[in-house]
Parts: C-alpha cells; sequence; structure tokens
C-alpha cells in the first residue's frame, strides 16, 4: 500500500515538474528576431506640397514605390519602413508634372519622340495633338512605351471646311454626309478626341457651317467621343455650345464675351476651355532656357520677345475673356497650341497676367488638364496615382514663373536625366 502511494506521489510530481521544466527551457533559450522586411520605397521628406487639386501640405512627406505614390501627408504623421530610401527635399516645392492639352508636334518617328522627350525634361509628362495626324507614325507612337519621354493622344486628322493652300491634312467636308464619314474614318484610327476648325482665317475661306458641325458633334458622340473646336467668334461660340461642343481649343478672340454667353457656359459645366494664349505684346524672362536650348534657337526667341503694341488689344480681349470665364466657374485647361516644348511655362504666366491665381492655374495644367485626357493615374500628387512630379527651387504660388526653377523631373518615380 504504501509502495502504491509513493509512486502515485512521483507520478503527480513528475507531470507538475514537466511544464515548470519546459517553461525554464523555454525561457533560457535567446527570443529569435526576425529581420524587417527590405522595402524599395522612397520617401522623400521636407518640402512643401502643391497636391494639384487645390491643397497644399507644408512639410510634406511623399512615399513612392513602383512607380506609384503610395502614402502622402504632413512628414510628423507619416509612418514608414526604416529600411526605405529618404531623399530631404527640405526647401523645395514639389507639385504634380504638366499636362499640355493642346499642340501640334512633328510627324516622322525620330523627330516626335524627340518632341515627347524634350517636354519631359520641362515637366510635361503628357501631350495631345490636335488635328494635324495624318496616317502613320503619329498614331504609332501613340500606342509605344518610350522611355523618358511623355505620354501622347491624338485627334488624328481634323475636320474642317476647304483650305486650300493651308493644308491638306484634315478633312475637308461640305456635306453632312462627309461630315459624319470624317468622323467614321478617324473613329477607326481609334483617335482619342475629335478636333474641328471653325474659322474663316480672316475671310480667306468659307466657315464650317452649322450644319456641318452639327453633323460632326452628333456622330463624335454617337462613337463615345469628344469634339474639341478652333474658333474665333463669339458667334460660333455660342452656335458650337448649342450643338453640344465638348471643348474649346481656344477662347472667344473677337470681342469680349456677354451674358448670354457666360449664362450659356454655366448650363453646360462639364464645357472645358483650353485658352491658349496669345502673345502679349510684353517680353518674359527666357534665361532659364540657357541650359536647354542651343544658342541660335535661344537668340532668335529673344530677338522676338520684345514689345509689340500692335498684339497688345487682341491680348486683352482673351485675356478678359478667360479671367470672366474662370470666374464664372468654367472648367480650364492648359494647351499651347504649337510645338515648343518649353510653352507651357509661358502659357501660364499669360494665364496669371490674364487675371487667373498661380493656384488656379496650376489646377489647370494639372488635374483638370489631366481630367480632361482621362489620365485617371495623373495630375494630382494622392496615393494610387502614377508618381510624375516636378521638384522646384521656389515656389508658383508665390510667383507663377517659378515652375520654371526646376531641379527634377520623375516620370513614374524615376528621375529623368535632364
Amino acid at each position: 500500500m504504501m509502495r502504491i502511494n509513493i509512486e502515485r506521489r512521483l507520478r503527480i510530481f513528475a507531470a507538475i515538474l514537466l511544464p515548470v521544466s519546459l517553461l525554464i527551457t523555454a525561457c533560457s533559450e535567446p527570443a529569435v528576431e526576425y529581420p524587417e522586411p527590405v522595402s524599395n520605397a522612397i520617401i522623400y521628406e521636407g518640402a512643401r506640397l502643391i497636391v494639384g487639386n487645390g491643397d497644399v501640405i507644408e512639410n510634406a512627406s511623399f512615399s513612392v514605390e513602383d512607380g506609384l505614390f503610395v502614402s502622402v501627408g504632413v512628414t510628423a504623421a507619416m509612418t514608414s519602413p526604416a529600411s526605405a530610401t529618404r531623399i530631404d527635399l527640405s526647401g523645395m516645392t514639389v507639385m504634380p508634372a504638366l499636362i499640355d492639352t493642346h499642340v501640334h508636334l512633328s510627324t516622322t518617328r525620330d523627330a516626335l519622340i524627340e518632341d515627347l522627350q524634350q517636354r519631359v525634361s520641362q515637366g510635361i509628362v503628357a501631350a495631345q495633338s490636335l488635328g494635324s495626324d495624318g496616317l502613320g507614325t503619329p498614331l504609332e507612337v501613340r500606342d509605344e512605351f518610350i522611355p523618358s519621354a511623355a505620354r501622347y493622344l491624338s485627334a488624328g486628322r481634323g475636320i474642317t471646311s476647304p483650305e486650300p493652300g493651308r493644308s491638306e491634312v484634315p478633312h475637308w467636308v461640305t456635306t453632312t454626309e462627309e461630315a459624319r464619314q470624317a468622323v467614321r474614318d478617324e473613329v477607326a484610327r481609334d483617335v482619342d478626341i475629335i478636333k474641328i476648325w471653325v474659322d474663316d482665317r480672316d475671310g480667306q475661306y468659307e466657315r464650317l457651317s452649322p450644319e456641318l458641325y452639327a453633323a460632326v458633334i452628333d456622330e463624335a458622340h454617337q462613337n463615345n467621343l469628344q469634339v474639341a473646336a478652333h474658333i474665333f467668334r463669339l458667334e460660333d461660340a455660342k452656335g458650337l455650345l448649342e450643338a453640344g461642343i465638348d471643348v474649346f481649343a481656344h477662347g472667344v478672340r473677337d470681342q469680349d464675351i456677354d451674358d448670354e454667353f457666360v449664362a450659356m457656359i454655366q448650363a453646360r459645366p462639364n464645357v472645358v476651355l483650353i485658352p491658349n494664349m496669345p502673345y502679349r505684346g510684353e517680353p518674359t524672362d527666357l534665361g532659364w532656357l540657357n541650359s536647354s536650348m542651343d544658342v541660335n534657337t535661344l537668340s532668335q526667341l529673344q530677338a522676338a520677345n520684345i514689345v509689340r503694341p500692335e498684339v497688345q488689344e487682341a491680348f486683352g480681349i482673351q485675356a478678359r475673356n478667360l479671367a470672366r470665364l474662370s470666374e464664372a466657374g468654367m472648367t480650364i485647361a492648359m494647351g499651347t497650341d504649337g510645338n515648343s516644348y518649353w510653352g507651357p511655362h509661358i502659357e501660364m504666366e499669360d494665364m496669371v497676367v490674364s487675371g487667373m491665381s498661380p493656384a488656379e492655374v496650376i489646377i489647370a495644367a494639372t488635374k483638370n488638364s489631366a481630367e480632361l485626357l482621362g489620365y485617371d493615374a495623373l495630375g494630382t500628387v494622392e496615393a494610387g496615382k502614377s508618381a510624375d512630379f516636378i521638384v522646384l527651387e521656389a515656389n508658383p504660388l508665390d510667383n507663377i514663373t517659378n515652375t520654371r526653377t526646376i531641379v527634377d523631373v520623375y516620370l513614374r518615380g524615376e528621375v529623368v536625366p535632364r
């Protein structure tokens, strides 16, 4: 009996001792430390950040990974992996890269690629050609990925009334069936927008009639395409609004707009204006182009960069019209109507001179222009969007010409050689 009790006590004691010994053993072994996963994120810290939607973040931080913005906010509130690379941008200003919604670029392959790469060097990461792209190269390049080059959209061949001696690239139409067929031809080329010209070129040609441009707009809308119109006269602008136009690729240029036109615009809040301001007749600083332009070209620009009273009146009309439409709430985008890779920086200066604030102009050249072109991934510095941004030495909200003080341009998260 005594032997049984002793064995039972030994078993009970062993049952108690085993887990205790295991616990002691576990505690005596060193804890396993698992390394933090290595991050390929890059954290940019300390800059003033112009988001592109009207917001400004002082002492901002944002992270970029795999070509996208991952997080954006105030530096003090941000957390990030310890293994992330950090870049100090204290004293700098960061803003979204620019978008030019109205250009006419080269049409041969090598020259077009050069045009697009030059634009990136000045912080322009997307451009839309409006109406002068014939068959072949332009639309082929549009569908390629080209390193260090701006994205490219095209209206293909635009549509106008006959303009002999001017250009044979656009479709010349004289009947509604020709107008509709021209749209169908461009739809077959998978263009991004339809472009029309409604202008008599100082009385040289007959303007595209309301019957013809209404047919173009209707056919385009049936094929889910917007229509952008080159205009000059207030009369034509009103007629185009009645016909359903989507984009004005110029402002009214023959006279100051009236209350009726403003009311028509306010009744069509989705219509967009690309002002394309003319030379205002006052010189601007071009010294910022010294490092990116050959001496002969810059000398030619400087020679034309003079006071010209004869063009100031024309600029004044368009400036007043732009200011009034912006104040009335019309959506304004940015475009240059040419092939000047530096042009957007001058265009933005002209828009401010016209009466828009620097903040409004930046929104026009980034967020609004991205939305017009359907580039959802561009236009603002926000999480999930493409990391296309400009680092500036000075604040363009203080002076819009500070968009020219470029330190670096980033395209899809990679700094672009300039």
